[in-house]
């Protein structure tokens, strides 16, 4: 992974209005920020509609983890709100034996943290 970030899509290409222009550069540190750590191998910021903003992945894995990490991430807010309605999902973590997928869903955008719990 080279550290850089991507504009992949917005979400004018699907016809849909923009929520908010760009990404602020509060965001941008924080991703590279997050990329600098021991064992990211990537990094996914998506819309709530699961289109990618920015990522540190190729375009295949990030289209891959968008899909899927949002609408799981949709099914775990939807459970934790089943069991308190007064309750709100505010992170996810998936761990397997190649990967730990960290989740940080906003109002706006999910944020996806994909790292090597193995790495040294």
């Amino acid at each position: 992974m080279g550290g850089e970030t991507q504009t992949l899509l917005s979400t004018q290409d699907y016809g849909a209005p923009t929520l908010k222009p760009a990404i602020g550069s509060e965001v941008e540190e924080t991703i590279k920020r997050l990329a600098g750590h021991k064992g990211v191998e990537g990094i996914v910021v998506v819309n709530l509609e699961g289109i990618p903003i920015r990522t540190t992945l190729d375009p295949d894995k990030t289209i891959q983890h968008a899909a899927l990490i949002t609408q799981l991430t949709a099914k775990a807010r939807s459970v934790v709100r089943d069991l308190d309605p007064q309750n709100d999902l505010t992170f996810l973590r998936i761990r397997s034996k190649k990967h730990e997928i960290m989740v940080a869903p906003d109002k706006d955008y999910i944020l996806i943290v994909l790292q090597n719990p193995n790495h040294t």
